[in-house]
């Protein structure tokens, strides 16, 4: 038996389905201890989500002064922590934090920073400096390196459109809108070579798909939902993901996105709305995975391209720079990395960035992928004490 499959194998028995000696199973009651493959989710939040109404800085008087129209009141915040809180709408961030599963990384972002929704999104997408250009996403380079074969299902981006973060010299992404319905029948005339190049790599593309929509169509036979979802897409998009993990389909890469965080106007009822169906769709992703024992084994992080404004608009807030990423499960410390955001000490009005997106990313690639970040270009150092 190779590696790969005694992983799948162990990985099944932290679900409960394989009965093991007894001192395997005092083993697999170790926190720290990693059983099966790791794949890391990502959840993008479209639209530059404003993370100092997320993780609030209540106890600081200048958010209120700055905030005339759209500040949180202390009493309302939730999850108390050195100064900070989450929005009344992230209760279940709270419990998890509380649970010792989620970590909060503030102030993060990127030199000399881009307001473009688009192009900010790009920088993320590529890990690339903000004044160069980059072909192939940064999770896209990866896959590249870490799949010495092709493989079709190391990256599954759960959308309507490709997502350049997936993005590279090979097909070893897949993007799809609804897993049940990708059903792909093979075509025998793409399996043949022929003399010419570029035919040939739209072909190696068409089988990626079939063979793609076979390994994803296995993994949902043997995985089923256990819990309810909320009816909402991104709640559907992580019901998905979570039966293709416990479906040991046995991706690296999982990827969604949450839109509507451009809150010019209006914010306070939009925003409140936007974090409601993320707070309920990730809490019911984290309570499948934990009852099935595969927390341990998936590392969430939630980031959006850029924060908001630190003074209100009168009605909202305008494009900003630093924000908080959120990472879950994967066996992180659940903690607060980085200084509260220092709003006496503004950039033309924006909040300075302390930590590099890049560094987030190394720690990813480094400590639950068991790569070396540098082979794809990122010159950071990991963050530390995130697992």
């Amino acid at each position: 038996m190779n590696r790969r499959n005694f992983l799948t194998l162990t990985g099944t028995f932290t679900g409960g389905m394989l009965v093991l000696p007894s001192f395997l199973h005092a083993f697999g009651e170790q926190s720290n201890l990693v059983i099966g493959e790791q794949c890391l989710v990502f959840v993008q939040l479209n639209g530059g989500n404003d993370g100092l109404n997320t993780f609030i800085p209540y106890d600081d008087p200048l958010y209120y002064e700055y905030r005339t129209k759209i500040a949180l009141n202390k009493d309302i915040v939730v999850g108390k922590n050195k100064g900070m809180a989450f929005h009344p709408a992230l209760k279940d961030f709270a419990q998890m934090q509380q649970n010792g599963d989620l970590t909060v990384i503030q102030n993060v972002g990127y030199p000399e920073p881009v307001r473009s929704h688009f192009r900010s999104q790009e920088i993320w997408q590529t890990a690339a400096d903000s004044n160069k250009y980059i072909n192939e996403g940064w999770l896209g380079r990866y896959l590249d390196l870490q799949c010495h074969d092709h493989q079709p299902t190391a990256g599954i981006n759960l959308d309507s459109i490709d997502n350049l973060a997936l993005k590279g010299l090979e097909p070893n992404a897949i993007t799809v809108k609804d897993p049940d319905r990708f059903k792909v029948k093979s075509n025998k005339e793409n399996e043949k070579l022929s003399e010419n190049p570029q035919l040939d790599f739209v072909r190696k593309i068409a089988n990626s798909v079939v063979e793609g929509s076979d390994d994803i169509q296995n993994a949902l036979k043997q995985s089923k939902t256990e819990i309810s979802y909320p009816k909402t897409g991104l709640s559907k998009n992580l019901e998905w993901i979570a039966r293709l993990v416990k479906g040991n389909l046995n991706s690296k890469v999982y990827y969604t996105s949450l839109g509507g965080f451009d809150t010019h106007d209006n914010q306070l009822s939009l925003h409140e709305r936007k974090l409601t169906e993320l707070n309920d769709a990730l809490f019911s992703f984290y309570t499948d995975l934990k009852q099935a024992k595969l927390l341990q084994n998936v590392t969430i992080v939630v980031f959006s391209e850029f924060g908001r404004r630190v003074k209100d608009n009168g009605s909202g807030t305008d494009h900003g720079t630093a924000a908080p990423m959120f990472v879950i499960g994967g066996n992180n410390k659940g903690t607060i990395l980085g200084n509260n955001p220092n709003l006496a000490d503004l950039d033309n009005g924006d909040l300075k960035h302390q930590i590099d997106f890049r560094s987030v990313y190394a720690s990813l690639l480094q400590q639950k992928m068991g790569f070396d970040y540098s082979k794809i270009g990122i010159k950071n150092s990991p963050v530390s004490g995130l697992f």
